[in-house]
């Protein structure tokens, strides 16, 4: 059911752009955003109840917590700024949006290095 909703807000938000757009370009650039952050609050409490599996199931495990934390912070910033630069897209400004994937790229690089400095270290003591 979830799904249909997610379509028909996309599909009717899709039409409204294109009806407008013309006559009014910053509306139809609004009613984009509105479309996109509907569908992603329709998808928070699914989103939450990912997260929260997940980390019930790495502690289990006994999988270290700033693993886990780091992982969800680099697809948070992964998710934030592919819609960021998409947005820019849609406004006509891909320069915008090439920068903004670039910025998330180096800070997943920043966010990822106290698990690739695990993953060497644990290398280096099997050898």
């Amino acid at each position: 059911m979830e799904l249909v909703q997610i379509i028909g807000i996309g599909l009717v938000g899709t039409f409204l752009y294109l009806l407008v757009k013309e006559q009014k370009p910053e509306i139809a650039l609004q009613i984009g955003l509105v479309a996109g952050a509907l569908i992603f609050f329709l998808l928070l409490g699914k989103l939450t109840a990912v997260i929260f599996t997940i980390q019930q199931l790495a502690g289990r495990a006994n999988v270290n917590p700033v693993y886990l934390n780091t992982i969800f912070r680099v697809l948070g910033v992964a998710y934030l700024a592919g819609f960021a630069s998409q947005i820019c897209r849609d406004a006509g400004q891909g320069s915008i949006a090439t920068r903004i994937d670039m910025a998330a790229k180096v800070l997943i690089m920043f966010m990822a290095i106290p698990i690739l400095s695990a993953i060497i270290e644990t290398v280096l003591r099997l050898l």
